[in-house]
């Protein structure tokens, strides 16, 4: 086991797939000589030089339309967005090409790559580096989308994101990326790609999170814990999609209550799909009211009004109890 930040983790994978798989190969903007904005793809140029370890252009839409041209060749591209705010230049590739060529091609063809992109508010970042959009490819059909929460997970999550036949947005919680560190495991564990988590198990209210709000959610509940002994269910959702629809739905139906807490704005959000998925199939176990706690819907702030902005440990305790009051 070894000690270690979320930059860290993702950093010793890349190392240790790179090294095991000649195929895998780093693409962005200053990924290279620089090691990346965040320093995830440290040394790594260094190591296996400037074939694999690509600088590019500030080109969003080539990055990701040379590595889509890469995968079908059979090469393994991971590319890097700087930050999840400049992804929407590379749009038209993702849904034009990436995420249609298995079908276009009625199989014959499969694009395995890998997108990774900082996003997420809490660092005192401009608007355009605070974003959190995960909806938007989530809801484009064909692409995957990962959100790890932890040191921990974070690793095991991006291998199998690169082993993944089909294309796959990687969003990393920046708000995560050292703010904490965990014991990580040295042996080859796996994860599987559209399964959640359970973090605690519980009977009195099904809690739901992903990325970096996760460690303010189990902040909350530890709180709660202390103050009212309730014994509740906290699930770290991991894959936005596909989705584990299965255990959400068990768990609601166990529980009769549920709250989601989500970094993305209100409306038409992650949130507003796990709430559909429990009214199709676990509508009849509700004892309450399912809550969201998201931010706002309006365009993210200036990082001075920032923490208003986003959920908060508090708000999510105040739902939490509103949701076992009911």
């Amino acid at each position: 086991m070894t000690k270690i930040n979320m930059v860290q983790s993702l950093n010793r994978t890349l190392h240790q797939i790179m090294e095991s798989d000649e195929k895998v190969l780093i693409m962005g903007e200053d990924v290279g000589l620089n090691g990346g904005v965040f320093r995830v793809t440290e040394g790594l140029f260094e190591k296996y030089g400037r074939k694999r370890v690509i600088d590019s252009p500030i080109a969003e839409s080539s990055i990701l339309g040379v590595a889509i041209g890469m995968a079908i060749s059979g090469l393994k591209p991971v590319v890097e967005m700087q930050f999840s705010g400049f992804s929407y230049l590379m749009m038209h590739q993702l849904e034009g090409n990436a995420s249609r060529m298995r079908t276009r091609s009625r199989g014959q063809f499969t694009v395995p790559l890998v997108v990774r992109m900082p996003y997420g508010g809490g660092i005192r970042a401009l608007e355009h580096h605070s974003e959190s959009k995960e909806v938007y490819f989530a809801h484009t059909a064909g692409v995957k989308v990962v959100i790890p929460s932890s040191p921990s997970n974070a690793g095991l999550l991006l291998k199998a994101a690169i082993n993944d036949p089909d294309p796959v947005i990687f969003m990393e919680p920046k708000r995560s990326y050292r703010s904490f560190k965990e014991n990580v495991s040295d042996d080859n564990e796996k994860i599987t790609l559209g399964s959640a988590q359970i973090l605690k198990r519980g009977d009195d209210i099904t809690i739901i999170s992903w990325g970096a709000m996760m460690r303010d959610t189990l902040k909350a509940v530890q709180d709660l814990e202390e103050e009212t002994g309730f014994n509740p269910e906290v699930i770290d959702l991991l894959t936005i999609s596909p989705m584990d629809t299965r255990t959400i739905v068990e768990s609601v139906k166990k529980t009769g209550r549920c709250v989601i807490i989500q970094e993305a704005q209100k409306s038409f959000g992650p949130a507003s799909e796990i709430i559909a998925l429990i009214n199709d199939q676990a509508l009849m176990y509700l004892e309450a009211t399912v809550k969201r706690v998201t931010m706002y819907d309006v365009p993210f702030p200036l990082f001075g009004r920032e923490l208003l902005y986003m959920p908060s440990i508090e708000k999510i305790k105040r739902a939490v109890l509103e949701t076992l009051n009911e």
